[in-house]
C-alpha cells in the first residue's frame, strides 16, 4: 500500500499536514501529530502494515500491541478518506 498520488505532505515542528492537490474526492486538510505523520511518511513508498509497525517499533518506546493498534486506527482513517492506495 502507499499514499495515493495527489496528496501533499508537510512536516512542521509540532504537527504533520496532509492535503489533496486536486482531482480527489477528499477536499480537506489532515492535521496529525508526529506519530501519525510518521505513518503517512512511511506511506510515501510501497509498504505493508507490518513494515510500518516494525519501523515504529524501532523509533518509539511502546509495545508492539499498542503500535499495531495505533497503525491500524490511523490506516483506517486514511482509507476512509481515500488517501491509501492498496
Amino acid at each position: 500500500m502507499r499514499l495515493k498520488d495527489g496528496f501533499i505532505t508537510h512536516e512542521g515542528a509540532e504537527e504533520h499536514i496532509t492535503v489533496p492537490a486536486g482531482g480527489l474526492s477528499f477536499s480537506g486538510m489532515i492535521r496529525s501529530n508526529q506519530t501519525a505523520g510518521f505513518i503517512v511518511e512511511c506511506l510515501k513508498d510501497e509498504v505493508t502494515e507490518e513494515e510500518i509497525v516494525e519501523k515504529m517499533l524501532a523509533k518509539y518506546d511502546a509495545t508492539k500491541e499498542q503500535i499495531t493498534k495505533d497503525v491500524g486506527d490511523i490506516l483506517a482513517k486514511l482509507r476512509g478518506i481515500g488517501a491509501v492506495e492498496e
